[in-house]
């Protein structure tokens, strides 16, 4: 099978296209030919050796994968040849085919496309765990959404209004605020252009009750000054590189609350719990609550481009890669 593969940290145009051994399922384990296998911010870091996850090299990166069953290991009754399933991998997912524990497994319902589903899982499982594990939004809170065009961001405007909140969606260029809308937010903010704090005050009538971020920089503090009492200021990530340093009595000020979020984490610590989260997830799309996009496909060869693409955050949406 062809295989991605990380043989030292640096730059993403060092990655390689290899011809690799296909797995063999041992005990409990299953081998899934992949559809489509989801590309995200953080695998980019990773090989660049930029993230606090630092795997043994040579490695396979990817992580999300949606395909179909191709071979089961002993012990394992749960799954058949031919059942379409997603999984979050860890690794190796940049590949022809993956090996994952069955218990792993999530079945993906015929009503959602496998390059679909494959896109579905860091992105929008981050955000059903952000608002509805980490903290919770009521029907007509509103939330401020930062990188609202990104995969992240856009998944955030989905989840929020699927749960009766009132989005406001703040991203830097037209075209991601426009993919913002359609997603359903509720307003906009050209945070390039327009004073983040004072916009969403305006919009959301005093302050805004929950801030997802997964950028960071310099919009930060803005937005954590734009939420009202009781707000919640949910930390995803640091996409625009910086990590922010904020005055922490604006915290103290108006009862707010900083909300750490590391699901990928807490997959490793609670992987039923997870299992659950994506189930319920799939429920959520199979029954159109959600409206995840279709994502760009791209060939395995163009990961390292589409990873580079995500780090200087030109792209808009999902990307998946197809073996």
């Amino acid at each position: 099978m062809h295989a991605v593969v990380c043989n030292e940290f640096g730059p993403l145009d060092t990655l390689v296209v290899e011809e690799r051994p296909a797995p063999v399922p041992g005990e409990g384990m299953v081998v899934i030919d992949v559809a489509a296998a989801g590309v995200n911010f953080v695998d980019g870091l990773i090989c660049q050796g930029r993230y606090q996850l630092k795997p043994t090299t040579p490695f396979v990166p990817g992580s999300e994968v949606a395909g179909t069953v191709s071979a089961v290991g002993p012990g394992v009754d749960a799954w058949s040849v031919g059942d379409r399933v997603l999984v979050f991998c860890g690794f190796g997912g940049f590949a022809g085919q993956v090996m994952a524990p069955a218990l792993s497994l999530v079945a993906v319902p015929d009503a959602i496309d496998l390059a679909q589903a494959a896109a579905l899982i860091q992105s929008y499982c981050t955000m059903l765990f952000t608002l509805t594990r980490r903290t919770s939004v009521a029907p007509d809170e509103w939330v401020l959404v930062l990188g609202a065009g990104g995969g992240i961001g856009l998944a955030a405007v989905d989840v929020a209004t699927a749960l009766g909140a009132r989005v406001i969606a703040a991203a830097s260029t037209p075209d991601k605020l426009e993919a913002a809308v359609a997603m359903g937010a509720a307003a906009t903010i050209a945070y390039e252009h327009e004073d983040l704090k004072t916009r969403a005050r305006e919009l959301s009538g005093g302050g805004v009750d929950v801030v997802v971020d997964p950028v960071g920089g310099r919009h930060a503090e803005p937005a954590l000054r734009a939420t009202r009492h009781l707000g919640r200021y949910c930390v995803i990530g640091f996409a625009s590189g910086p990590i922010p340093s904020i005055p922490i009595n604006q915290v103290l000020l108006n009862n707010r609350t900083l909300v750490g979020v590391d699901w990928g984490g807490w997959t490793f610590k609670d992987p039923l719990g997870n299992r659950a989260l994506i189930e319920e997830l799939m429920g959520m799309v199979a029954d159109g609550r959600l409206h995840p996009t279709a994502p760009a496909t791209r060939p395995l060869a163009e990961a390292a481009a589409v990873m580079e693409a995500l780090i200087d955050r030109s792209v808009a949406g999902k990307v998946v890669l197809v073996p």
